[in-house]
C-alpha cells in the first residue's frame, strides 16, 4: 500500500474529539509528567502495606527523632516511627480525602447546575441565589462548625469538605447547560415529547462531560490543601492515622531541632499540588484548545 492510500485511508477513519483531546494532552509533557506523578501517588498507597519498611504505628522511643539513616531513610519523628512509611500511609487518607470529598462535591454541583440551568425561570433565580449566599459564608468556619458539633469522624470530613466545594461547579455547570439547552437539537428532542430526565442525561450531560472532568481535576488539589490545613488547625485526621497535612503540623512544632519532620511530608504535598495542578491544564487545553490561546 502507497504512502498516500495510507494516509487518505487515515483521513476517512477519523478521529473523535476525545482523541484528538488525547493526543493533545500526550504533547503537554509538563501533564504528563502530573499523569505519570497521580498514577504512582495511587500504586504508592495501594501497595502501601507492601512499601512500607514498618508498621506505621511502630514506635522507638528510646531511638526518638533521628535524622534520615540507612534504617530510616527519611528519619523518625519524636516517637521513634518512621517518617518514610507514616507519609506512605498518609497518601491513603490525603487522597482518598481528595477523591471521595470531590466526589461528593461533583455530585451536588453538577445536579444543582443541571437543574438550574434546564428549568432556568424562577427556579434558576432562585437556586443561584441560594448559592450567591452560600459562597458568602466563611467555608473554614463551616466546616470548623460542623467537626465541633458531629465529632471529628474522617467520613464527616469528607462530607463537610465536599459540601462547600462544590458552589463553583454548580456555576459552571450551569453555564454550560444554559448554552447547550438553545441549540436546535434539543428543541428536536424535546418535540418528541422525551422526558426531561432522559434530555439531560441522553443529550446534554454526555456534551459538558469536557468542563466537568476538568474542574473536577483540578478540584482535587484544592480539597487535599484544605484538608491539610484542616489537619494543621488540629481538626483534621486523629491519630494514630496521619495525613500530610498532620505530619506538616507535627514537623512546624519542631522545625528548628528537627526540620526533617517539616520538609519531607511539605515537599510530598508540594509535588503532589503541582501534578495535579499540572494534569489539570493540560486536560483543559486538550478539551479546549481555545483556552490555550487565551
Amino acid at each position: 500500500m502507497s504512502t498516500t492510500s495510507m494516509d487518505l485511508e487515515k483521513i476517512q477513519q477519523g478521529r473523535s474529539l476525545w482523541q484528538d483531546a488525547l493526543s493533545r494532552l500526550m504533547q503537554n509533557h509538563l501533564a504528563v509528567f502530573g499523569l505519570c506523578v497521580v498514577i504512582l501517588l495511587i500504586l504508592v498507597a495501594i501497595f502501601a502495606d507492601v512499601i512500607a519498611p514498618y508498621s506505621y504505628q511502630e514506635q522507638n522511643l528510646v531511638l526518638g527523632a533521628s535524622p534520615p539513616s540507612s534504617d530510616h531513610w527519611l528519619g523518625t519523628d519524636t516517637l521513634g516511627r518512621d517518617l518514610f512509611t507514616r507519609i506512605l500511609y498518609g497518601s491513603r487518607v490525603s487522597l482518598m480525602v481528595g477523591v471521595l470529598a470531590t466526589s461528593v462535591a461533583l455530585t451536588i454541583g453538577v445536579t444543582w447546575g443541571m437543574i438550574s440551568g434546564y428549568l432556568g425561570g424562577r427556579v434558576d433565580m432562585l437556586m443561584m441565589r441560594i448559592v450567591d449566599i452560600l459562597y458568602a459564608l466563611p467555608f473554614t468556619i463551616f466546616i470548623i462548625l460542623l467537626m465541633v458539633v458531629f465529632g471529628r469522624n474522617i467520613y464527616l470530613l469528607f462530607f463537610a469538605i465536599g459540601a462547600v466545594e462544590w458552589l463553583t461547579m454548580a456555576r459552571i455547570v450551569r453555564s454550560q447547560v444554559m448554552s447547550i439547552r438553545n441549540q436546535e437539537y434539543i428543541d428536536a428532542v424535546i418535540s418528541m415529547g422525551l422526558l426531561r430526565i432522559k434530555i439531560i442525561a441522553r443529550h446534554i450531560l454526555p456534551n459538558i462531560m469536557g468542563p466537568i472532568i476538568v474542574y473536577t481535576t483540578l478540584t482535587i488539589p484544592g480539597v487535599i490543601l484544605l484538608e491539610s490545613f484542616l489537619s494543621f488547625l488540629g481538626l483534621g485526621i486523629q491519630p494514630p492515622m496521619s495525613s500530610w497535612g498532620s505530619l506538616i503540623s507535627n514537623g512546624v512544632e519542631t522545625m528548628e531541632e528537627y526540620p526533617w519532620l517539616l520538609i519531607y511530608p511539605a515537599l510530598t504535598l508540594s509535588i503532589t499540588l503541582f501534578s495535579l495542578n499540572f494534569l489539570g491544564d493540560g486536560l483543559r487545553d486538550a478539551i479546549d484548545p481555545r483556552s490555550a490561546k487565551d
